[in-house]
């Protein structure tokens, strides 16, 4: 009985946890599936961050991979207040100057 007790406690302690993080969430001003997408983004935002030192020339479909995952990112880091994601500015500013390099490149590529 004694388990049971404690099982129960602890399930108490975890929605308790869970309904005080959304309630955080909510206190900020954002929703709970833009806070998740945000985690989700902030995690691609390191893989293109390494992705944008390594490589200069990418090939045509790995600049479009990377303009879609890109585009991804700046849209759930713009659904975030920016005090958030403060310490993540460098990645953001490099992935974003690569974007734009691609960008570039590829509007000129166009209009040849």
């Amino acid at each position: 009985m004694a388990i049971f007790a404690i099982i129960y406690i602890l399930i108490f302690i975890i929605v308790v946890l869970i309904a005080y993080a959304v309630l955080q969430i909510k206190l900020f001003g954002m929703k709970v599936k833009d806070f998740w997408t945000f985690i989700e983004a902030n995690q691609m935002l390191d893989k293109l961050y390494k992705f944008a030192r390594q490589y200069e020339n990418m090939s045509p479909q790995e600049q479009l991979i990377y303009l879609a995952e890109a585009e991804k990112i700046f849209k759930a880091f713009d659904n975030v207040p920016d005090t958030l994601w403060e310490e993540e500015y460098d990645k953001y500013k490099m992935v974003l100057s690569k974007y734009k390099d691609i960008k570039m490149i590829r509007w000129v590529g166009e209009n040849k």
